[in-house]
């Protein structure tokens, strides 16, 4: 940004105006709905007289079909200024099949009169193989409901043919006010609906099983909520849900859906379940905004959380309190290093919501906060939308992630194998916006650790991103944008890089699969790493195309010493492809399941333990057979299940990196570990962050070594590392190495510091007042040579 010049003496310096940049609240605003077509999913939205529907296709080569209805239930397309297309049933493809999802959308279709079996033929907007970012606006001359549909098959596991998203822009005639920003569509049948206004508060009660969904409907709004046992108030006892005591019996500083999901009372009865939340980000130390905080600013009788609830309590017997202990919903605080329990405008976007479930009876009340005075509500404070859904409806357990600030939120998913991990344990965690397992039961971690080191194990490893890129410059665009180089990758090879920023530190790390000559795969772990690749190819004008592949290739990770017994009674593969035991390391391979009838299968000899192993990549809808498969074979050889607990030991003790932990966007690859991965010598061809990596490889400030504690005391993620009395580094990832007993460390030292066999100590509670004694060693612990995982 440009530093203003300095003002000539005596002339009047005009205003400074705030001018931000918040994509977080374009999604839904009183002129502009944005909506997401899953590939191979439908859509639905209202459109009335004057309003757009702008569709696009952000990727490329995805087909578009839609169809339209009048009220009556008559075919509409008229209406939009479209006809329909010969041959275009794809969108009717869709809608007639049998699936959990679609069901709530097939019976409001039936309930305005649309024969499902006799859908009109839909209007092809346009066939795959366009353009990434192709669009096309239709605008209704009367009030329609359109269907909008992302059409296509599943994909085998080599052809990059995938169906992927579409983006849907609704552009409203008419203007509203800010305050009356279209609310969501309901989650199901709603049983009761109600607004609450800035400044208000409202009573309701809750049946045993219901649903509550709060709504925050602009943005940037907060709602206090608090409850009752109502049995209890009938009697005249208080029982009402505890703030301290959700915390505590927790472990966390606010519930979140899975495992931690639960508010309680202060008798310590759990009252309420979190089953859904798009926010992330609440508040369960403060008051609901009193009459004393407003006082104490000079803004005396202004209106306030806790008197409106002691106001709406009051008929039912509840005493009053001049500051109500709360759960406030969509408040942004934290504490700093400095012990200041900080507030800042809240994370929620237009639209945002969290859905609980009810425990038992109770009388609840929640509060549209009127705090104007500070960021709390983002200064303008707006409506809450409440509503009620019975007991008997199903929500899936989920969290809510977005590539991008503006991205529409995509909640938590199980991958194909969840039927076969759920029926060993209940220990869940939401990794990467998907359900997976932290450890199982009857095994554990430790037990869990041993079988992938001596027998073999496997994880399911969904959560990790697939991209395909395929095109003419699909190899030109990968050569930008990864440290290695591309163009020595054969087909059938895998390579291991990093991905940077100009200025050198890292976006990402992942494996790039070589499927044909223009055909590649990404696996990584950011979806912004597919939206990157997108930028540079538009920025440079190649002629390649970034489909997302996550959602329809899910895979397992099966490693340890006997996977490759295990995996070569299941695995076929064709004459042109190698046999399993012939498979090199980094390489893959394209099969079957059992033989040349089986379910189609990618197998490559990589993994994340530092021991032999392999990855089975498939289609989500063939998951389960392979699921059972691998146990069917593998009980005998001593298969376990593997989680993310184990994992974390056996990648440390191996000396492999985690994003978040040995690298963000301020490391570069050499200062974590992986200096390997960029041929700053042999690479001729220019690649993103090249000149910055060039400058911070000749002058390392910090690098990436391993520590060996004395004692049984662990290091933790975050802990200093401290010569005297200065810290020269940071422990980034720390384990107690179950082979061994020792505990030991990864950590991102100072240069000067980084020598092998130095001592130095680990600080703990302040950094000083305890010091844990270590030893400076190789950043790998377990098997350096890599014989293991090259046997």
């Amino acid at each position: 940004m440009a530093v203003p010049a300095a003002a000539a003496p005596g002339a009047v310096r005009p205003p400074v105006v705030t001018h931000l940049r918040e994509p977080g609240l374009a999604g839904r605003t009183p002129v502009l709905e944005r909506h997401r077509v899953a590939g191979g999913g439908l859509t639905a939205v209202h459109l009335g007289p004057g309003d757009a529907l702008e569709v696009i296709d952000p990727e490329g080569l995805q087909a578009c079909e839609l169809l339209a209805w009048d009220a009556d239930g008559r075919d509409a397309l008229a209406a939009l200024g479209l006809r329909s297309t010969p041959g275009a049933d794809g969108l009717a493809g869709l809608l007639q099949r049998t699936h959990p999802a679609l069901q709530r959308l097939q019976a409001g279709l039936r309930r305005r009169g649309i024969a499902l079996d006799r859908l009109p033929t839909a209007c092809q907007l346009w066939p795959g193989g366009g353009l990434a970012g192709q669009r096309r606006r239709c605008t209704a001359s009367a009030a329609v409901l359109v269907l909008v549909a992302a059409p296509g098959t599943a994909s085998g596991v080599h052809t990059q043919d995938a169906p992927t998203p579409l983006a849907l822009h609704v552009h409203r005639a008419q203007v509203q006010e800010a305050a009356q920003v279209p609310l969501p569509e309901p989650l199901a049948a709603v049983v009761d609906e109600f607004t609450i206004a800035p400044g208000t508060a409202r009573v309701y009660t809750l049946q045993p099983g219901q649903y509550l969904q709060v709504i925050d409907v602009a943005g940037r709004q907060c709602s206090d909520f608090v409850a009752f046992d109502r049995c209890a108030l009938d009697r005249g006892i208080e029982q009402e849900l505890d703030p301290t005591v959700t915390r505590t019996l927790s472990g966390r500083a606010y519930p979140g859906p899975g495992l931690y999901s639960r508010f309680y009372d202060r008798e310590m009865q759990p009252m309420l379940e979190l089953v859904q939340d798009t926010v992330g980000r609440h508040d369960t130390f403060g008051l609901a905004c009193a009459a004393r905080y407003y006082d104490s600013h000079g803004y005396f009788g202004h209106a306030n959380c806790s008197d409106n609830l002691s106001r709406e309590l009051a008929p039912l017997g509840v005493r009053g309190r001049p500051g109500w202990p709360a759960i406030n919903f969509f408040y942004n605080t934290g504490v700093d290093a400095h012990n200041q329990l900080t507030m800042d405008e809240p994370w929620s976007r237009p639209g945002d919501h969290v859905l609980l479930r009810a425990l038992g009876d109770l009388v609840c009340a929640n509060t549209s906060c009127p705090d104007d005075i500070d960021p709390a509500n983002g200064w303008m404070p707006t409506d809450i939308h409440v509503r009620i859904y019975a007991a008997q409806e199903r929500f899936s357990m989920a969290l809510a992630h977005r590539p991008t600030p503006d991205a529409e939120p995509v909640l938590t998913r199980e991958s194909g194998f969840h039927a076969g991990t759920s029926a060993l344990t209940r220990q869940f965690t939401d990794y990467r916006g998907w359900w997976t397992p932290t450890r199982y039961d009857g095994f554990g971690a430790v037990a869990e650790y041993h079988a992938c080191r001596e027998r073999v194990a496997v994880m399911d490893l969904s959560a990790l991103r697939k991209f395909d890129i395929l095109g003419p410059d699909a190899e030109a665009l990968m050569q930008l944008c990864l440290t290695r180089d591309v163009k020595k990758l054969a087909v059938g090879q895998v390579v291991y890089s990093a991905m940077c920023y100009p200025h050198g530190g890292m976006l990402d790390d992942g494996t790039l699969l070589r499927l044909g000559p223009d055909n590649f795969r990404w696996i990584c772990g950011e979806d912004y790493g597919g939206v990157w690749l997108r930028e540079q190819a538009q920025r440079l004008g190649m002629k390649v195309w970034i489909k997302s592949a996550s959602d329809h290739l899910h895979n397992v990770a099966v490693q340890g010493p006997r996977s490759r017994e295990l995996l070569r009674q299941m695995v076929w593969t064709p004459g042109t492809q190698p046999a399993l035991d012939n498979l090199g390391w980094f390489r893959f391979l394209v099969g079957r399941l059992d033989d040349h009838n089986g379910c189609p299968l990618m197998v490559s000899r990589t993994g994340y333990t530092g021991e032999l192993g392999y990855e089975v990549w498939c289609h989500p809808s063939d998951a389960p057979r392979v699921w059972a498969r691998l146990w069917e074979l593998g009980e005998p050889l001593g298969l376990s299940p593997l989680g993310l607990d184990a994992l974390d030991t056996l990648r440390i003790e191996a000396g492999l990196v985690f994003a978040g932990h040995e690298f963000c966007d301020q490391t570069d690859p050499f200062e974590a570990g992986i200096g390997f991965c960029v041929p700053l010598k042999t690479k001729a061809d220019d690649f993103i962050g090249r000149d910055a990596l060039i400058e911070r490889s000749a002058h390392p400030q910090r690098k990436l070594v391993g520590l060996q504690l004395h004692g049984n005391e662990m290091a933790a993620h975050g802990d200093g590392v401290f010569v005297g009395h200065a810290q020269v580094g940071v422990v980034t990832s720390a384990t107690r190495s179950p082979l061994t007993g020792q505990n030991v460390a990864l950590c991102r030292i100072a240069v000067p510091h980084a020598a092998l066999g130095g001592q130095v100590e680990v600080g703990k509670l302040d950094g000083h007042q305890k010091r844990l004694p270590a030893t400076v060693s190789a950043p790998i612990f377990y098997d350096p040579d890599k014989s293991r995982v090259r046997a």
